[in-house]
């Protein structure tokens, strides 16, 4: 006859420890055993999604109460699967936190053994989508910071826990328990959310693009449904006596306004809530989401310093964004893409260059006080020729093929090449006017870029190394790119057409003696 203990709320029983553990060690931990009703709610809302479309385009071969049946049928099959998966997950999912080391084992027929040391985890992160927080669940995510094949050894996720169990962890995993007491004036809020920062949302890139997407997804819509002809016969004669250029300006201007409303839902779904807090110990922590929960934490050791982005729109506006370069942020490709960095939304100038300054414990922000050397007039001529490359690589095909079919396409041509030959070159212009380069007490601070312009302040103690390097036109123009390496962030940050005398030095006078002993001097 055997005999199960229970060791508490949420612990494995004695029976399913894995061999090898015994008295006086850290107990296993079960996942929360609600993970299988979730699962089985997600997947019944995907099976609602996907059925809808699925019943109207089999209702017509088959009749409605076929359909409805098979649908109904293929939907409950669908659920339970998922649920039942899941229960397996579950069922074979444990976790403890020992005094040296994470450790989660996971899988029925391919067993999976995961462990970090203590001392190498860099980040718990805790979210949250609507049903788990329905719940008061959790998603933590435990991360090292190190690049391994994959990213996934690197990487431990509990999903989910309870959200009291998350703070727990992401409390002891981040050993802050010992500093509860430090006194630190700088400790505390650090930014919150100001309403008035929705009017940048719809300067971003991501208005136009949600723009074509709401267009797409109605006419993918109409598709399903089976009325794509009656959505096209509807706009036809909804422009009936218009010109074509009238009709694709409207649809463009409906198209942006669309992309606009989304643009503002997707700021205030992500940023809702939104606080920078610096938390005793050393942590900065993120806090933001309105459907969607996120709680970021960063380990202030672990900071190399700030980037302040600029995209086109919000620059006009005299707005910036604030990312934290800093190591173990993203353990794959996939994380380098998300916003897990960022440690304030676009805001005003003054205001973030402020965050930045407090961020990095300094008076002012390094991106604000360094006084960036302009680069050589040759950048600007390269810029230009590249602008002009680009114009010419779209107006001479158009050309040629008018020449070859129809004149029409000739006036077309001519129309672009005046568009945008000033277009370009007022780019082109403001890409160099961008490009700059210096020193700020204990920071490197490099700026480039036009449509995106980035700051960037890092830490010269983070420098790894310099790479330098100069194609054959850099060459000739006496220019070349300096490319300070570290081992946070995207890893690489560069100064761009640089004069060659004036970038080694620059180098050499960022990081003394790194780049000295492949020097040679002039007497």
């Amino acid at each position: 006859m055997s005999e199960t203990r229970s060791n508490g709320p949420g612990v494995a029983p004695a029976g399913d420890v894995p061999a090898g553990d015994g008295p006086g060690v850290e107990p296993w931990r079960k996942l929360d055993r609600r993970a299988v009703l979730v699962a089985a709610l997600l997947m019944g809302g995907i099976a609602f999604s996907g059925g809808v479309p699925a019943f109207v385009a089999l209702s017509v071969p088959f009749g409605v109460p076929s359909a409805l049946g098979w649908v109904l049928g293929g939907a409950a099959l669908f659920v339970l699967v998922s649920a039942g998966l899941e229960y397996v997950r579950w069922r074979h999912t444990r976790y403890r936190i020992g005094p040296e080391r994470a450790e989660l084992h996971t899988g029925l027929l391919l067993v999976k053994r995961r462990s970090l040391t203590r001392e190498r985890i860099r980040t718990v992160d805790l979210t949250a989508h609507p049903l788990l927080r329905v719940f008061g669940l959790v998603k933590v995510r435990i991360g090292s910071g190190e690049h391994s094949v994959g990213g996934a050894d690197s990487i431990l996720q509990l999903n989910p826990v309870t959200r009291r169990e998350g703070d727990r962890l992401r409390r002891e995993l981040l050993n802050r328990a010992a500093l509860e007491d430090a006194d630190d004036p700088a400790d505390g809020r650090l930014a919150t959310l100001d309403p008035r920062w929705i009017r940048y949302a719809p300067l971003s890139f991501v208005a136009p693009l949600l723009g074509i997407g709401a267009g797409g997804a109605v006419m993918q819509g109409s598709e399903w449904f089976g009325l794509q002809l009656e959505v096209i016969d509807w706009v036809g004669d909804l422009f009936d006596g218009v010109t074509v250029l009238w009709m694709i300006v409207t649809l463009a201007v409906v198209l942006l306004a669309a992309g606009v409303v989304g643009a503002l839902g997707l700021f205030v779904e992500m940023w809702w809530g939104y606080r920078l807090d610096r938390e005793p110990g050393g942590t900065l922590r993120v806090q933001r989401g309105l459907f969607t929960s996120r709680s970021i934490s960063i380990e202030e050791r672990r900071l190399r310093g700030v980037e302040v982005l600029e995209p086109l729109g919000v620059r006009l506006s005299g707005a910036a964004r604030v990312d934290a370069v800093a190591t173990g942020l993203a353990e794959t490709e996939t994380d380098q893409k998300t916003d897990r960095k960022t440690l304030i939304p676009p805001a005003p100038k003054d205001v973030a260059e402020a965050v930045a300054a407090r961020v990095l414990r300094e008076p002012v922000s390094p991106t604000a006080s360094a006084r960036l050397r302009a680069h050589p007039r040759a950048a600007r001529g390269r810029r230009l020729r590249w602008a002009l490359g680009s114009v010419l690589g779209v107006v001479l095909p158009l050309a040629l093929l008018g020449v070859l079919l129809t004149q029409v396409l000739v006036w077309v041509a001519v129309a672009v090449a005046v568009v945008l030959l000033p277009l370009t070159a007022l780019m082109a212009v403001d890409a160099y006017r961008s490009l700059g380069h210096g020193l700020s007490g204990d920071y490197l601070v490099v700026r480039s870029g036009s449509m995106r312009r980035a700051t960037v302040a890092l830490r010269r103690d983070g420098v790894i190394g310099f790479t330098v390097k100069q194609s054959v036109f850099q060459r000739r123009a006496g220019l070349m790119t300096v490319t300070a390496t570290t081992a946070a962030g995207v890893g690489a940050y560069s100064a761009y057409d640089v004069g060659a005398g004036e970038g080694l030095e620059f180098a050499d006078e960022a990081v003394e003696g790194l780049l000295g002993p492949f020097l040679e001097r002039a007497p």
